[in-house]
């Protein structure tokens, strides 16, 4: 059976689905770099944010329009791909196997850290997904355990995706006024800078600890949310995982759009 990665993506804003930029383009090819189609996706959205680590397991998620202020176009958007119920009582018992409580949300429907991209990468919307959620009051190394516990998966053709952003300073964006194609700043660049060394070099343990030892990390990640996906995909990538940057873009200056594929 293929042998999925595990990949990291910036999910951006949920313009991206309707915007002409380098990030839209990647995501609309994402599909064509992966050794197969997946029999199922396993999403690991920012947005999807749980005290106790949540797990969709509703046949027919709905879409959620979780944001406020944006083209009315983007409202009328719906992604319609099915759930997996049986998938998810499997990952509910590989986490629980790890020791990472969690409970099966049988409600929950798709946020936009799930459907933009996924909308842009697989319009067909014809393969299963399922989210897990993070939990921002849960550290890094956390995070990465979950991921670890869903590697397994990719060995059945299921592929893992952190959805976040790997820059991610609203505040910065919008007191910076910057234009949509600006150059990054100095302090986006030296951060991208350290964390593309630690990852390219499979120093799990220094990419966990970035925003607390990376140039300006807490100026490029104010919370850590964004962040969080990146560190399960990381976990997921499994000891012997090679890290690829598959896409490298800035937006506003500011927000970085990169992504990453753990093989």
């Amino acid at each position: 059976m293929t042998r999925q990665p595990a990949l990291f993506v910036s999910h951006g804003a949920p313009t991206i689905v309707i915007d002409d930029s380098p990030a839209r383009h990647f995501l609309a090819g994402l599909a064509g770099g992966l050794p197969a189609q997946p029999d199922a996706i396993v999403m690991i959205s920012a947005h999807h944010d749980e005290p106790l680590a949540s797990i969709t397991s509703v046949a027919l998620p709905g879409t959620i329009h979780d944001f406020g202020g944006f083209p009315e176009e983007l409202y009328r958007m719906r992604y319609p791909a099915p759930g997996s119920p049986d998938l998810a009582q499997r990952i509910s018992g590989l986490l629980q196997g790890a020791g990472i409580a969690n409970r099966l949300d049988p409600e929950r429907g798709f946020d936009h850290g799930t459907w933009t991209p996924l909308i842009l990468a697989w319009p067909e919307a014809d393969i299963p997904v399922v989210q897990v959620s993070i939990n921002s009051r849960e550290t890094p190394e956390y995070h990465y355990r979950l991921g670890q516990a869903l590697e397994r998966l990719r060995d059945e053709n299921i592929l893992i995706i952190g959805s976040g952003a790997i820059t991610h300073n609203l505040h910065a964006f919008f007191r910076g006024g910057y234009a949509a194609d600006a150059p990054a700043q100095p302090w986006v660049t030296d951060f991208l800078g350290w964390l593309d060394a630690h990852l390219i070099a499979d120093d799990h343990q220094a990419v966990l600890r970035a925003i607390g030892q990376a140039p300006h990390g807490t100026d490029n990640h104010p919370t850590m949310d964004h962040i969080l996906p990146l560190f399960v995909a990381l976990g997921a990538a499994g000891t012997q995982g090679k890290a690829t940057k598959l896409h490298a873009s800035v937006e506003y200056g500011v927000l970085a759009m990169d992504a990453w594929r753990f093989d």
